[in-house]
């Protein structure tokens, strides 16, 4: 079942879309550091491999220059401020209650 949410009633979300490419597996050792670090930013759910939703004020440059101690030199990673106004999830019942409650 389809989930969308068109409108929210306040702006006091910040959500951080954070996505990742990683050349070790994310339970690796190397990698524990960086999960660590992305689940102390605030209000999380990850609702696919590699792909997380934050709530958090911290600045998208803020993000990015914190992770990359916890980044191995060829991993690639990407943090963008989401616009929390329209979204839609196809399978995903507990990313469509977070969002919901956010």
């Amino acid at each position: 079942m389809a989930t969308t949410r068109i409108h929210r009633k306040d702006n006091s979300m910040s959500v951080k879309i954070i996505s990742y490419d990683l050349n070790s597996p994310e339970s690796s050792e190397d990698y524990v550091e960086l999960i660590d670090y992305i689940k102390s930013l605030g209000d999380w759910i990850k609702p696919m491999y590699s792909f997380w939703l934050i709530d958090t004020p911290k600045r998208c440059k803020t993000i990015r220059d914190e992770a990359t101690k916890y980044l191995d030199k060829n991993d690639k990673f990407f943090v963008a401020t989401w616009s929390i106004d329209d979204w839609a999830t196809y399978r995903l019942p507990k990313t469509a209650d977070w969002l919901n409650n956010e």
